[in-house]
């Protein structure tokens, strides 16, 4: 019997389905995958959703998936693919350059006993002494607002997810949309557990220059801009 199947100190355990939005992701994808055989050994479910990679990405995510599938290109659309073949009684959606803790189940079993959502702490993976800061604060703004960010691995009964009516299908901000519809219905539970995700975006072109990028869009986004244009102002930095 796999540990999907068991409890975890007295809280029944669900089936995850972890689900993993992909884009030209080749040379880190077999990695990402790779870190969660363990979750798929204990009985959880990983579903790759493609969205339209022109490199090796689904030829790579096949042999380490229990379902890869393909959908338009943007995140929101992706995830709401891989949700809709889900097999599981919660989702969690990864992305790529994020590492779960090796036990994630436990945390998200236990959590899921009392809330109907939730996301993990992140800490951002860079020698950067800023973007330790930025991971502290991110988390701290969560556990004030309510709004958990994708990069905290967000995750939610499989019928809380689709009572919210899933991600909303935004150019940009999608998980800081659904945060919102999923608070309807109460807090999310915010876990110390840590997952761990990639600096790149941050580094690429300036961590200060980034931070202070990605505040401006938040900040548009609260005013009411439109998210399309928001995803340009983004890609343009990408």
């Amino acid at each position: 019997m796999t540990r999907a199947d068991q409890s975890v100190a007295g809280v029944p355990a669900l089936r995850i389905s972890i689900i993993v939005p992909v884009l030209n992701e080749a040379e880190g994808v077999a990695a990402a995958l790779g870190a969660l055989q363990p979750l798929r050994g204990r009985g959880h479910e990983v579903i790759v959703v493609d969205g339209g990679s022109s490199d090796a990405t689904v030829a790579l995510a096949r042999p380490l998936a229990d379902q890869v599938l393909s959908a338009p290109r943007g995140r929101a659309a992706q995830m709401n693919a891989g949700a809709q073949s889900a097999r599981g009684d919660a989702l969690l959606f990864l992305h790529a350059d994020t590492r779960l803790p090796a036990d994630a189940d436990v945390p998200v079993a236990k959590a899921l006993a009392q809330r109907a959502w939730g996301r993990f702490d992140v800490r951002i993976d860079s020698p950067h002494p800023a973007l330790a800061v930025v991971g502290s604060m991110m988390n701290l703004r969560s556990r004030l607002t309510g709004i958990a960010t994708g990069d905290q691995a967000m995750f939610a009964r499989r019928t809380a997810f689709a009572a919210a009516g899933g991600f909303p299908e935004l150019a940009l901000m999608e998980d800081i949309a659904l945060s919102a519809k999923l608070g309807r219905g109460g807090r999310p539970a915010c876990l110390r557990e840590t997952v761990v995700t990639s600096g790149r975006r941050w580094e690429r072109h300036g961590v200060f220059a980034t931070i202070l990028l990605m505040w401006r869009l938040r900040l548009m986004y609260w005013l009411g801009a439109d998210p399309g244009r928001l995803a340009r102002l983004y890609e343009r930095r990408a």
